[in-house]
């Protein structure tokens, strides 16, 4: 990699964390890896524990203990699968889609502006990305 690209993605890095830390000190109380979590599991919800852990890049055990406190202040629902009562149902509640929505969507925003400011080729890259998980989902 050259050193250019290399300093540009290290801005990148430091510019997305600037903002999720100013996003989430927020009186709110969710921290970044929450509003990630709310937002995957809004993607592929209904969805197993296990699935949420992987999508996440993380272990069950993880993800049980990050649900918790996302539980018990209403904002995931966990019910028995049906199917298989070993297996544990996630999904967003709607006091977790607006939590979501109103924290973690505006973060999306703060990166695209903070990264376009930088001089990323935000607009290229989106691009870039949806192109490759074409390919990658016609595999």
């Amino acid at each position: 990699m050259d050193d250019g690209l290399a300093d540009l993605l290290h801005r990148v890095v430091l510019l997305m964390g600037e903002a999720a830390r100013r996003r989430t000190d927020g009186g709110d109380g969710l921290t970044y890896s929450q509003i990630r979590l709310l937002g995957t599991l809004e993607d592929i919800e209904p969805t197993t524990q296990h699935r949420l852990a992987q999508a996440l890049s993380v272990s069950d055990p993880a993800i049980s203990r990050a649900l918790r406190p996302l539980q018990a202040n209403g904002l995931v629902q966990i019910t028995v699968d049906p199917e298989h009562a070993r297996r544990r149902l996630v999904r967003l509640t709607e006091a977790g889609r607006e939590a979501f929505h109103s924290t973690g969507k505006p973060l999306d925003e703060e990166f695209r502006t903070a990264l376009i400011a930088a001089g990323f080729p935000y607009e290229r890259y989106v691009e870039d990305t949806l192109r490759l998980a074409e390919i990658l989902a016609s595999d």
